[in-house]
C-alpha cells in the first residue's frame, strides 16, 4: 500500500508520520487490497486549542474509496479515532462484498 502523509498548516516530524504509517499498517490486516492511502493532518486555527487537530484518512480500494475523519487535542488521538473508524468501514465494505 503506497501511503501519502500531507500536513497542512505545521510541519509534521518524522515520529507523527512513523506513527500514521504504523496505524495504516495495522488496517492491511483487516483487507489486504487496498491501494493507496491519502491521509491529511489538519491544524485548524479556531482562536481555540481544544479539538484543533484533524486527522483525514482517505482509502482507496477496488471499487470504493473510504474516507474518515477524526478531530482531538492531539494528532495522535485523531489518526487513533480516523482509523478506528475506517476500520469499521473496511468490515462493512467486505460484508458488501461478500454478499
Amino acid at each position: 500500500m503506497e501511503v501519502q502523509i500531507q500536513s497542512i498548516r505545521f510541519d509534521a516530524d518524522v515520529k507523527l508520520k512513523q506513527f500514521v504509517e504504523k496505524k495504516l499498517e495495522k488496517l492491511e490486516t483487516y483487507y489486504d487490497r487496498i491501494v493507496n492511502a491519502e491521509v491529511y493532518l489538519k491544524l485548524e486555527n479556531n482562536g481555540s486549542t481544544i479539538k484543533n487537530k484533524i486527522a483525514e484518512i482517505k482509502l482507496q480500494v477496488p471499487g470504493a474509496t473510504l474516507y474518515s475523519e477524526g478531530k482531538s487535542k492531539a494528532f495522535e488521538e485523531s489518526v487513533d479515532l480516523a482509523s478506528e473508524s475506517m476500520r469499521r468501514q473496511i468490515k462493512r465494505h467486505k460484508e458488501k462484498l461478500k454478499k
